[in-house]
């Protein structure tokens, strides 16, 4: 065989080596971890974050300016509603309470006796009058008769008569007038002091009224049941009307206003269950939704919530950050998958990873609804019972085919690896127990 047949021979198999260099290693299946859609009950939540606040609370402030006399509480101490708290000075107010009861007395003394006074001298005078007037009027009318009886006999002139008769009726109209003058004296003129003696007892009665009201306003008492939270002054210092004495809350409920996003405030209603935990402990109480406010705070674009609880052992105290989370809907049998099942779709959307029979991943595009803890829900886009990757499914393409790991399996390949090595004297001894080879 020549050169040039060995080279003929040569060249081929030289590109048949080159060729099967170049051919591309197959890449194994990528290992995901997947879980089943179940169906579960999952609970809308609202959250939000607020003060707690006490169930009522009163400034008691006094009316008067007076020195404090004395104290009956201390700051922290439990009070009743009327309870006295503290007395101020009240020797000048008490002094003219008395006062004001002695001219009480005096002007009831003074009603009973123009009650019960004898007739007074303008009545005796008009009642004598009167008497008068109707005697010279009988009189009058005795000479008239006589006249008219000898005028009819003819034993007297007319003008005799006719003067009998203008007498008379002078004698008639001035009685008339002298019994309106003594009748006006006996309903009028007395009643009219009556009126007056009445009018200065009723005066009488409101100024020992308004003197007794100045007197008890010495005396501060409790309008609630509650704490003390406050006492600024101590005894033999001024009060001054207007500034507040003491303080007391009622922190036997507590209420936690809250603010929530406004785009959650929608399924918000009063007597919705809630929770309110105070930060950093393991303290939380139940409670239900007072006050929705029907308003939107333009600052903070939020709503604000009252949760009420109570408040057992007095625990929580008023000023305290507390975060709340307010249960508004329970939604039964709702497609569920893990939080970790859900990654970034097209155009801004969300996705999920099915698994096939034949192990081959699918995107598919879906829609969330509500969110608790882990659990998501599944609106749109996967079935209950499909399968779904939950770990290994960032940057996978449609697709593709993937090798499912065991989650229990990796798990304990975990635990195996993480757990300390043994001491390197337990296997010295272990050789030692070997019998050793001759």
């Amino acid at each position: 065989m020549n050169r040039t047949q060995l080279s003929l021979l040569v060249i081929p198999l030289l590109f048949t080596a080159c060729s099967k260099k170049e051919e591309p290693v197959a890449e194994a299946p990528a290992g995901v971890q997947v879980t089943a859609v179940t169906q579960d009950t999952v609970h809308r939540i609202v959250a939000g974050d607020g003060v707690l606040f006490p169930l009522n609370q009163a400034s008691v402030v006094p009316k008067i300016a007076a020195p404090v006399q004395r104290f009956l509480v201390q700051r922290g101490d439990h009070v009743k509603q009327g309870q006295l708290l503290a007395v101020l000075e009240n020797r000048d107010l008490t002094a003219a309470q008395g006062e004001s009861r002695a001219q009480l007395e005096q002007a009831q003394a003074n009603l009973r006796s123009t009650t019960s006074a004898q007739i007074p001298e303008a009545l005796v005078k008009a009642q004598s009058d009167a008497d008068s007037a109707r005697e010279s009027e009988d009189a009058a009318k005795k000479l008239l008769e006589n006249r008219q009886n000898l005028f009819k006999q003819g034993a007297l002139a007319r003008k005799l008569v006719d003067d009998a008769q203008v007498a008379y009726a002078q004698a008639h109209a001035a009685s008339v007038s002298a019994q309106e003058h003594l009748r006006a004296l006996q309903t009028v003129g007395k009643q009219e002091q009556i009126n007056t003696a009445a009018a200065q007892v009723e005066a009488a009665q409101s100024h020992l009224q308004s003197s007794e009201a100045q007197t008890s306003y010495s005396r501060i008492v409790s309008p609630i049941s509650g704490v003390v939270a406050d006492r600024p002054l101590y005894p033999g210092e001024m009060a001054a009307a207007g500034t507040p004495l003491l303080q007391v809350i009622d922190i036997s409920k507590v209420v936690a206003r809250v603010n929530v996003p406004q785009n959650q405030a929608a399924t918000l209603k009063v007597g919705q269950p809630a929770t309110i935990a105070q930060p950093d402990t393991d303290l939380k109480i139940e409670g239900k939704v007072m006050v929705v406010s029907p308003s939107t705070d333009p600052n903070s674009t939020t709503v604000q919530v009252w949760v009420q609880a109570d408040n057992p052992g007095e625990r929580l105290k008023p000023g305290t950050s507390v975060h709340a989370t307010i249960m508004t809907e329970i939604i039964k049998g709702a497609s569920i998958v893990p939080a970790s099942a859900i990654l970034p779709g097209e155009e801004g959307g969300i996705s999920v990873l099915v698994v096939d029979s034949n192990s081959v991943v699918h995107r598919r595009t879906v829609t969330t609804g509500v969110k608790e803890g882990d659990k998501v829900q599944i609106l749109t886009g996967v079935q209950p019972g499909e399968t779904v990757v939950t770990v290994g499914g960032v940057g996978l393409d449609d697709k593709a085919k993937v090798r499912i790991i065991d989650n229990t399996k990796k798990e304990a390949d975990e635990e195996d690896a993480n757990a300390p090595p043994e001491p390197a004297g337990k296997d010295s001894k272990k050789d030692e127990a070997k019998p050793k080879a001759k």
